[in-house]
């Protein structure tokens, strides 16, 4: 998997949290981590999500492979309270166990193979606790998000703490075959022109995928979520958000 300046540039991770932030998802995140004493966070970022749960005490694991996140995560507030650990979500042992492992913001589309996603599977499995539970998201191919996602559509104006006020846009491009989608991101500095941009590639599993690898990878799901707000899984709904165990 190639490396992607979105995350590992830290011109471009300086932006990440303004887009993002705390979302929806990180809020349900933080509700169903009550009574669970250590969590795993595999694809932890800038570590927004992952310092929060910390902040109650829990034993708390953020992994990610770009070292310019975690470079921003490590000196959060609260960063201090949280293990950071560089690594490949399809390949990292921890040799521990986990009351929660999650997979947030997306980030099981940047597998862009069967093969790498049944990895990334594999390694939730391996680290989950007997009476733990998993969770991730990934977006719906059915609503084809990545339509919306052209300059017109896209562009938004953000305001960075240093660089002040800043034009964003996004355009993509799908592979039909593949189902892959490869989308651009890029910042416009208002004051002075200069533009800082990225390409990045994203696919986007079915759900009959996502069904087809769970017990393959030792997984069972309980619950399918369609969305961050609690819904059931529907074909039509934006998310779909697998709950579960170990097989």
């Amino acid at each position: 998997m190639p490396s992607d300046k979105l995350y590992n540039d830290p011109k471009l991770v300086e932006f990440y949290d303004i887009e993002n932030g705390w979302t929806a998802d990180s809020e349900y995140l933080k509700s169903i981590s009550a009574g669970r004493t250590s969590i795993l966070d595999l694809g932890c970022g800038t570590g927004l999500l992952t310092s929060a749960l910390a902040a109650t005490g829990k034993r708390v694991v953020g992994v990610d492979p770009a070292v310019a996140m975690l470079d921003v995560a490590r000196l959060r507030p609260g960063g201090d309270r949280v293990r950071w650990v560089e690594g490949d979500g399809r390949t990292i042992r921890l040799n521990e166990s986990f009351d929660l492992v999650l997979l947030s913001g997306h980030a099981f589309q940047v597998f862009l193979t069967r093969e790498d996603q049944l990895s990334v599977l594999r390694t939730i499995a391996a680290h989950l606790a007997a009476e733990g539970r998993f969770i991730f998201d990934s977006r719906n191919p059915r609503i084809g998000e990545w339509r919306r996602w052209t300059p017109a559509e896209s562009e938004r104006d953000i305001v960075h703490p240093v660089l002040g006020k800043i034009l964003a846009w996004n355009d993509a491009r799908h592979d039909a075959e593949s189902g892959i989608v490869e989308y651009g991101t890029f910042y416009r500095i208002a004051k002075d022109g200069r533009t800082y941009a990225a390409q990045s590639k994203i696919t986007f599993p079915s759900y009959e995928d996502l069904v087809s690898m769970m017990d393959e990878a030792g997984l069972v799901v309980e619950r399918w979520l369609g969305g961050w707000d609690g819904r059931p899984f529907e074909t039509s709904a934006p998310e779909i958000i697998p709950i579960g165990r170990r097989r």
